[in-house]
């Protein structure tokens, strides 16, 4: 349910309006004059406003100039029976949702209302989470390279630049996104997370963009896009290498225009959205291969931020090991617990192939499985298994090949563990199952013989 107004100064179009709102359980109002309109806006919450353009005293596009600088968070439908592209394009522009011509379709009318009243409730949501981000969304360590990334986080978040992340899954690559939108002037706007290698590519462009009603099989309704929905907020690209690149050449314009248009629609909307991307892919690799296009890279790392690996700084892992410690035996009530000098130099030593998402997965096991308040040696051997793999350190000749014979063998016995199931190995590993899917290929594994 919904506060709607429809300011209109023809009486049957508010008849006509209202009857099928109020029908889907909307409280509607009306207005007559804009000078009646903005009254009522300052005197009441309004989620929605239905704004005729031509009205006796204001016309409609000084309200929505009126209303977008005191309320930015009113959805507002524009509609006319003299509506022309130049005024559709002006009203989008400073804010309108949507532009209507006069008659106006009622499923047209119930659909925008929808669409809007939908983006003001993922902005809330939004906002909510964000205020309730704690210690998850900040990176923990103190070690060299985390100190750097705070302060490239705080130089670049006090701009608009592009901020293209690059590391191994697992490593932080999100929490850095959403730190920098924490600490930005969009705090107060949608973060907008795609995953762009889990969305397949023939859906892509219609997640990003969105899609008008009809324009493919499966689309009964107008849907918006993420830019749309992430308009004057920050909209996070992971695993940008794997889009489509189709998508990526009207990402590529999105970049230079801040225009796109619908799949399946015409109207061009405008849009005002900071892009932050990331990948786990060898970027240059990509680009040779034709896979990422050079000008959308060279677009989006204006500020690069690399997330080095856990190994890469080992001297963080007693932090974030106290820390999740901490965290997850209040979340789960098993009371404190501690590890041993042993379990510590063990956990300091062991490759971490998913990173802090896997150390992260472990520790809560560790905490929900281990009943005794100290856990030692023994205690993680046995849930890392690293009993399991068969290394011999005299025979590899470079640390690389170490850890390249250690993971793949840990991929082994992990999906043997679970039977095969590649989604169930990952998410046991804590990494994404394309990036096991990769793995797998890159070590020649061959699931059917485990």
């Amino acid at each position: 349910m919904a506060k709607i107004l429809i300011v209109d100064d023809e009486k049957n179009i508010i008849t006509t309006i209202s009857a099928i709102l109020q029908d889907e359980e909307h409280i509607v109002y009306s207005a007559s004059t804009g000078e009646e309109a903005l009254n009522f806006v300052r005197k009441n919450d309004v989620d929605l406003i239905i704004l005729d353009v031509w009205l006796p005293d204001i016309d409609g596009i000084g309200i929505l100039e009126r209303v977008k600088k005191t309320n930015p968070d009113i959805a507002i439908l524009m509609i006319s029976g003299h509506g022309s592209i130049d005024i559709a394009v002006k009203a989008t522009k400073m804010g309108a949702f949507d532009f209507i011509e006069k008659p106006p379709s009622m499923e047209r009318i119930i659909t925008s209302v929808n669409n809007a009243l939908e983006q003001i409730r993922l902005k809330k949501e939004n906002i909510r989470l964000m205020k309730n981000l704690v210690h998850d969304d900040e990176m923990i360590g103190q070690s060299k390279a985390i100190q750097e990334i705070r302060a490239i986080i705080d130089r670049a978040a006090a701009t608009n630049a592009r901020v293209f992340i690059t590391g191994a899954n697992g490593t932080g690559k999100e929490l850095v996104a959403k730190a920098i939108h924490r600490k930005s002037l969009r705090a107060d706007r949608p973060f907008i997370k795609v995953n762009c290698a889990a969305i397949p590519d023939e859906l892509i462009e219609s997640e990003l963009f969105g899609h008008e009603k009809g324009s493919f099989t499966g689309a009964i309704n107008r849907k918006l896009g993420k830019f749309e929905i992430a308009n004057r907020g920050t909209i996070f690209l992971d695993e940008i290498c794997d889009m489509s690149a189709s998508a990526q050449a009207k990402v590529l314009r999105v970049l230079q225009e801040q225009q796109f248009e619908r799949v399946g629609g015409n109207e061009t909307i405008t849009v005002d959205v900071r892009v932050i991307s990331a990948t786990n892919a060898n970027v240059k690799r990509a680009i040779e291969e034709e896979k990422f296009r050079e000008d959308l890279y060279f677009r989006l790392n204006v500020i690069p931020i690399h997330v080095p690996e856990l190994t890469e700084r080992r001297e963080d892992i007693p932090l974030l090991v106290n820390y999740f410690l901490d965290k997850f035996s209040k979340e789960h009530g098993t009371g404190s617990k501690e590890i041993t000098p042993e379990g510590m130099k063990l956990l300091m030593e062991y490759p971490w192939p998913g990173n802090v998402r896997e150390l992260k997965n472990i520790v809560e096991r560790l905490c929900i499985m281990i009943p005794s308040e100290t856990i030692d040696v023994s205690d993680i051997r046995e849930h890392l298994e690293t009993e399991d793999v068969d290394i011999n350190p005299a025979q590899i000749s470079s640390y690389k090949k170490a850890k390249e014979q250690f993971e793949r063998e840990f991929i082994i016995n992990a999906l043997r563990r679970n039977n095969k199931n590649v989604s169930q190995t990952a998410q046991e590993m804590g990494i994404e199952r394309t990036n096991l899917y990769r793995k797998i290929k890159q070590y020649n594994i061959n699931i059917d013989n485990l």
